[in-house]
């Protein structure tokens, strides 16, 4: 095969964590992201793309499957293996003679005091770090390369200084991302590139921290009616409880806490208000977007950008004090199931546009499919972007409606149950096994304070989106395998 007629390699970068709101470009301008803006000038920025789940194994386990969390039974974070059935993208494209690279996290199974159990997954370049954290005995890839620099893993992470730039597990991301995109010339390669932040603990390097003023960021979106709205969904499982913003419910220490820190600015600014964490929060996504830049200058050089196609997203969002919450668990608002998503590709997608439908992060998997020329199976429920992307139509309608399920996802008392249903306008919300539900009309309420619920001029409209919203979940399950006769 010719080098004009070559697939297409493909750099899909995933962060952990990451909501929509953190790219300069795209009108967050609190943020310092030069390199994803540049990337969202070249490419196609998808402006409401949302995950399956809020949670990260089963909106991983969706997105590199094409299919819900629920329709594999991968609905929880802890799980012990990962089912055969359905192929992982990953496995695909190496049946399809791409040579296939993970760095970093991929958490399809559980990573709790030890390596993750692997799947069929078709990686033969395999650079592991579910977090950097070592306590495992053997495998963390990440705490070896920093071993081999003289450096102990364990001793970085107390400093209360984070870990320094050059050291940090990101920029490792990116050193072993480089290695592999110029060991692999020759034949066509995915680089799937995981990064650990901006994920808690929010510990960005100090240097970092630096250039970040808790006092200039954007605020939390959180009214005090907040805190009465979530004692009504109390018992529903999430990692923290209401707090107003100047002292979120931590309840680990997700920063050192220390009278001395530099970035206290008054008495009434710590390590538990919400303005230091967003400015640790934008700390971590400048590095990322400085580590990024790095990874697509090796592109440039070697000569490979042109026939690369480069994803950008992340599995879920975070909290960072919007209604009074701080990290992830069975909530729907935008900050947690609305994510980043870019794609760019030289030359052959549209450069600059910006798209308002609505897209699932299911659609990566066949839009990858369609585009290294692969049959796209019938079960997946994600639709191919490529029209979008190559300028063949309209950026404005993809999906009727997007869905997001929590199914017993964390290992909390309550094992919650819910499903999301967003048409675009109304979100709709169950809590199901509770009577508890909430409603929202982002048109005229896009910061989700007004829940529509319980509000008597809102309960046709409730009962309607409810129908539609048991439609869809019945159109979505997986029927089993193809039917070979009629008996």
């Amino acid at each position: 095969m010719s080098r004009g007629d070559r697939k297409p390699n493909i750099l899909w970068i995933c962060t952990d964590q990451q909501r929509y709101d953190t790219i300069a470009a795209l009108g967050y301008p609190h943020l310092s992201t030069p390199n994803l803006d540049e990337l969202a000038r070249e490419g196609v920025a998808f402006e409401r793309a949302y995950c399956q789940a809020p949670i990260c194994t089963p909106s991983r386990a969706s997105f590199l499957t094409g299919m819900y969390p629920s329709s594999i039974h991968v609905n929880r974070n802890g799980n012990p293996t990962f089912p055969a059935f359905p192929p992982v993208i990953s496995k695909r494209l190496a049946d399809a003679g791409y040579t296939c690279g993970l760095i970093g996290k991929l958490h399809l199974t559980s990573a709790y005091r030890r390596i993750e159990t692997r799947a069929d997954d078709g990686y033969s370049y395999w650079q592991y770090s579910h977090s950097p954290r070592d306590d495992w005995e053997r495998g963390h890839d990440y705490a070896d390369w920093l071993r081999s620099r003289g450096a102990d893993l364990g001793e970085l992470t107390r400093d209360l200084a984070g870990v320094p730039a050059e050291l940090h597990q990101t920029t490792w991301c990116a050193e072993k991302t480089i290695e592999f995109i110029e060991a692999n010339r020759d034949r066509p390669w995915l680089a799937s590139v995981n990064i650990y932040d901006p994920h808690p603990p929010f510990n960005p390097p100090q240097a970092y921290r630096d250039q970040f003023d808790r006092r200039a960021v954007k605020p939390p979106l959180f009214r005090e009616s907040d805190l009465a709205q979530q004692a009504k969904l109390a018992a529903i499982d999430f990692q923290s409880e209401a707090k107003p913003p100047v002292s979120l419910n931590i309840k680990s220490p997700i920063l050192p806490q220390s009278p001395t820190r530099s970035y206290i600015e008054d008495e009434t600014a710590g390590d538990r208000d919400a303005r230091t964490l967003i400015a640790a929060y934008y700390a971590m996504i400048k590095l990322i977007d400085d580590q990024i830049g790095r990874i697509l200058s090796a592109l440039e050089t070697n000569g490979q950008r042109d026939n690369t196609v480069v994803i950008f997203t992340s599995d879920h969002g975070e909290s960072l004090g919007d209604h009074g919450l701080i990290q992830k668990g069975c909530r729907f608002y935008e900050g947690l199931v609305r994510v980043p998503l870019i794609w760019s590709w030289r030359g052959r997608f549209a450069a600059g546009l910006r798209s308002r439908a609505l897209v699932e992060l299911t659609d990566i998997a066949p839009t990858l499919l369609e585009l290294c020329g692969l049959e796209s199976p019938d079960y997946l429920v994600g639709k191919s972007l490529l029209p979008i992307l190559r300028g063949e139509r309209s950026p404005e309608a993809h999906r009727d409606i997007v869905r997001c399920e929590f199914i017993d996802a964390l290992d909390m008392p309550d094992g919650s149950v819910a499903t999301m249903h967003f048409d675009g306008r109304y979100k709709l919300i169950v809590y199901h096994n509770h009577g508890l539900g909430e409603l929202y009309d982002l048109e005229s309420d896009p910061g989700e304070f007004v829940d529509l619920w319980d509000s008597a001029g809102h309960q046709m409209l409730k009962m309607e989106l409810l129908r539609r919203s048991f439609d869809a979940t019945m159109l979505t399950l997986y029927r089993g395998p193809d039917r070979i006769g009629p008996m």
